[in-house]
């Protein structure tokens, strides 16, 4: 696995390449710190399997690098590594594309884990509480909670009342909530691989079925559940197999 990190600390850059240069199955780690770096050697077709991209470049936005980079190499996956604590920020990474965002606070341990998960088809969502007061979702906020206001908008009442009295009553009521839904055996496969971190082409290809159609049930899936992006979907889900409701 070849690696690319973009970050403008040199102190921090120099750290990464020597914790990423660590993990099983990397074989070089290429660190630069500017955007213009970053495009040339993604001009020049690098053997890239991934980016480690970091929010704030002296010579460019991060976020709209990012944005640049899944619309030029949609099949090479991105990770967010940023000092930034906004539940706001976690949210537009995530559906700018970002394969997974990941804390600079956070352990070695845990960017393991991350990277491990997206280099296996997923996304990583970090799973403490982030937040600051300024931010735009109105104060200190988890993902959790953040989904927990989707699911709020998304279930109806007799989904949202419910808790299942127990663990016991939690495993034998699996699925439950999806019946309610509505959705077709096909959406729900389809639902099953976005919560894996697919995209379009590569369910369209474990489904057999055309990208369009693809489309067309994420757009339904997005409709049942109120939302307005995968990402959203996704959170809202994960809050449900948290309380054992899927």
């Amino acid at each position: 696995m070849n690696v690319l990190l973009i970050d403008d600390h040199p102190l921090i850059l120099s750290a990464m390449k020597n914790i990423v240069g660590g993990l099983e199955g990397v074989q070089t780690v290429q660190g630069v710190e500017t955007a213009y770096e970053a495009r040339e050697l993604l001009r020049c077709k690098a053997e890239l399997d991934l980016v480690l991209l970091d929010l704030q470049l002296g010579d460019a936005d991060g976020f709209d690098l990012l944005v640049e980079m899944r619309r030029d190499y949609p099949e090479l996956p991105v990770v967010v590594v940023s000092a930034s604590d906004r539940v706001s920020d976690v949210i537009r990474v995530l559906d700018a594309g970002a394969a997974g965002f990941v804390p600079k606070r956070a352990s070695n341990e845990i960017l393991f884990e991350a990277l491990h998960l997206v280099m296996s088809g997923g996304v990583y969502v970090p799973p403490m509480p982030l937040g600051s007061a300024d931010d735009p979702l109105d104060h200190p906020l988890s993902l959790v909670s953040y989904s927990a206001r989707l699911r709020s908008v998304a279930l109806p009442a007799s989904i949202n009342s419910r808790e299942p009295a127990s663990s016991t009553e939690a495993a034998t009521s699996q699925g439950w909530a999806f019946e309610t839904l509505g959705l077709t055996p096909r959406q729900k496969d389809v639902m099953r691989l976005l919560l894996q971190g697919a995209t379009n082409k590569i369910i369209a290809t474990e489904l057999t079925i055309s990208v369009e159609t693809v489309k067309d049930h994420v757009a339904t899936i997005l409709r049942v559940l109120g939302v307005k992006t995968r990402t959203q979907a996704v959170l809202v889900i994960k809050q449900w197999q948290d309380r054992g409701l899927t």
